[in-house]
This record gives structure tokens, sequence and C-alpha cells, in this order.
């Protein structure tokens, strides 16, 4: 099983602490996904670079939307990289910044025939919209070239099991994420269509118990791992986790 933590690139300093939090307190983890997130002026692909000396594994999510059909694909070329994960991509807040109408497909189709020795990733999402839109849409990503799929984080064991279904036989990286307190709960719910089990426990405790439950299900089938620690302390969330 690859264990992947990721990491959000705020700034150069912050994201080179946070890597070399995680190298040593959580062995486990044998890579860093991180986010292409516009609100921070540090790019994912460039972020993968600075976190390559602590991490050889790095894989930088990709937005879709914002490669211009005439620009250089994000991370062709750069030493070290062997995989990106292409999303869509959620349209801008700020309107300076420039959008394309492309698809994930669309981008998945260049860098397979740009960049053939990248591994491309995709995203599945089972909240977002009617699982048969959604397998159609691992359908088309796979025709296109896509390797693997990371999905959005999971919360509920029984959801767990009905995507394993779906997507079984695929290369997987399993998404967890802590949800600690309203604040953070209300996020998924209202971003991400997230619909959280009756008896889910906004605590540390309980989501550090469920991440040790999915991760152990994720071993026993074959697949693999991420884990978000979103607004959380890193040791905390991950030493507990170290022995799954």
């Amino acid at each position: 099983m690859h264990v992947s933590v990721e990491l959000i690139p705020r700034d150069t300093e912050t994201l080179l602490r946070d890597a070399a939090e995680v190298r040593s307190c959580f062995p486990l983890a044998d890579m860093i996904n991180i986010p292409d997130l516009l609100r921070f002026p540090l790019r994912s692909w460039d972020a993968a670079a600075l976190v390559r000396p602590h991490f050889p594994n790095v894989i930088p999510h990709i937005r879709a939307i914002d490669i211009a059909p005439d620009a250089p694909l994000p991370g062709v070329g750069q030493e070290g990289l062997e995989a990106v994960l292409v999303v869509q991509g959620d349209p801008p807040s700020d309107l300076r910044h420039l959008t394309y109408p492309n698809t994930t497909e669309s981008i998945i189709r260049r860098y397979r025939a740009e960049a053939p020795h990248l591994s491309v990733y995709a995203a599945f999402d089972p909240y977002r919209r009617a699982p048969y839109e959604e397998m159609e849409a691992i359908a088309r990503k796979k025709e296109a070239g896509a390797a693997g799929f990371f999905t959005q984080p999971i919360f509920d064991m029984r959801m767990l099991d009905l995507c394993m279904n779906w997507l079984h036989g695929e290369n997987v990286f399993w998404g967890i994420s802590p949800v600690v307190g309203p604040r953070s709960r209300s996020y998924w719910e209202t971003t991400n269509h997230v619909i959280f089990p009756h008896d889910f426990e906004p605590t540390m405790e309980a989501n550090i118990a469920f991440a040790r439950q999915m991760m152990h299900a994720v071993r026993a089938q074959g697949g693999n791992v991420y884990l978000m620690p979103l607004r959380v302390n890193l040791q905390r969330y991950l030493v507990p986790l170290c022995d799954v």
C-alpha cells in the first residue's frame, strides 16, 4: 500500500517545514501530493520541485481549466517528476485569472501525447453528482489515458465499500481527511456536498479511529491511501497512524 500525505503549498517555508515534519513523524508515508490553489502564489509543480529532496515521489495537482492551448504543460521536463494528477479545477473568484474551456480528458490526452514518461492520475468524487455520471466520467478519463485515480475524501465505511466495488480493479488512492469541529464539517457539506453518516463524530479521536479503520480496509483490498490533514496538527493526527 502506498501512503501519500497532501500538503498545502502556502509558502516555501511552511511547505518545507511540513514536509520535513511528515518525514520525521510519519515514516509510513512514501509520497506527497500537492494541490494547486490559486489563493497562494506557489504553484503545485514548483512546490513539487521544492519537496522532492524530502520525498522523491511527489505528485502535483494540475488544474485543467488553467492551461492555455498553446502553453506548455506544467511539470513537463521537470527533473525527477514521475506523475501528475489532473483535476478539472473550480472557476476562480478573481476574474483576472484566465481560464480555458478544457476538459480533464483533453489535458490527460495532452500529457500522454507530449509527456508519455509521466503517469497521469485523475479525480473521482462520489458526492457531487449521481454515481452513473461519475462512472461515465471515469470511463472517459480511462479512455484518455488516466493511469489511476485519487478520490475525494470518504467519511463512511459503507460509502467506501460501494466505491471499492465501482472502482474494482483500478489503481486508486483513497482519500482520508479529518473533520474536527462544526466549521470543518460545514465546509465539506457546503463545498463538496458530503453527506455524513448519522453517527459521525467531528473529534480528533474519532477521526483517527476512522482513518485507521479505512486504512486497514484499503490495505486488505490492495489499494493506496492519501491523507489530507487539513487544519490539524500533523503529529497529533499522523503519529497514531504509523502502525497501520
